[in-house]
């Protein structure tokens, strides 16, 4: 019996096995969870998707394309959820988007419009956008969970509207908290570490971050994705049940420190 035996949920955000999505996912099937998946539309990122889950084992999975930044898509993949499994137990939203030619540093302030909107839209609407859908086809209650980093908290050269965005998001995790709470429905954040994913190289001098974090983080060492992905089983199980509307940091110890 593991922590997640019983449970079914929905993974987003998986894009290969360098993913923080793939990590947790990876956690909770060795935990006994039934997880289902999605990918950005196209056969290329169906493949690619495909490819990593069964990597995991799962030989048949679940998967749907999904835009998260189209409604109609959110209500297909969501109507398809509720009518193959009945309900759900918990969702991992683990996407965010920002044009990466303004995640340099030095060019924050003349961010365009567009540019910001479109960071705001995927990186922390979408959160609010999958729990008012899963709200539904979660009866018994349940547990979300997004990911975030410390550039949400503190400004980081180079993260820039990303930064800002994840600042929604933590916010938006608050308010989800207090008003799904009387559903018995949990709303946490994981901040990770920096680590190299696809998205994260799309910051300007990445490099030099993990370089500082290694020396200056209690751990003296940057985070492993498995670690994440143990964070968030806990936080997507029944051993959490009393914790909600956090952020939880899983960085080496990097967060505590003024220098």
């Amino acid at each position: 019996m593991g922590l997640m035996t019983g449970k079914r949920g929905l993974v987003v955000g998986i894009v290969n096995d360098y993913s923080f999505a793939y990590s947790i996912a990876k956690s909770l099937l060795r935990e006994g969870a039934e997880c289902a998946y999605t990918h950005l539309p196209g056969e290329k990122m169906e493949r690619r998707v495909r490819k990593a889950v069964e990597s995991l084992g799962v030989a048949t999975p679940w998967l749907e394309p999904m835009d998260a930044g189209s409604d109609e898509d959110l209500d297909r993949v969501f109507a398809k959820l509720k009518a193959d499994f009945g309900q759900i137990d918990f969702i991992v939203h683990s996407i965010a988007f920002a044009d990466k030619d303004w995640l340099k540093a030095g060019v924050f302030t003349p961010t365009p419009r567009a540019v910001f909107t479109q960071a705001m839209d995927i990186s922390a609407y979408t959160y609010m956008a999958m729990a008012n859908r899963a709200k539904d086809i979660m009866p018994n209650g349940g547990s979300m969970l997004a990911l975030s980093y410390y550039g949400a908290e503190k400004a980081v050269p180079g993260y820039n509207v990303m930064g800002v965005a994840k600042a929604a998001l933590e916010a938006t995790n608050r308010y989800l908290a207090m008003e799904l709470g009387e559903r018995n429905i949990r709303c946490n954040i994981v901040s990770g570490g920096p680590l190299k994913t696809l998205s994260s190289m799309a910051v300007g001098g990445f490099s030099d971050i993990l370089d500082w974090v290694e020396k200056k983080a209690p751990l003296r060492r940057n985070i492993t994705g498995d670690e994440v992905g143990d964070t968030s089983a806990y936080l997507l199980s029944d051993l959490s049940r009393g914790v909600t509307g956090q952020v939880i940091y899983v960085d080496s110890g990097y967060s505590i420190m003024g220098l």
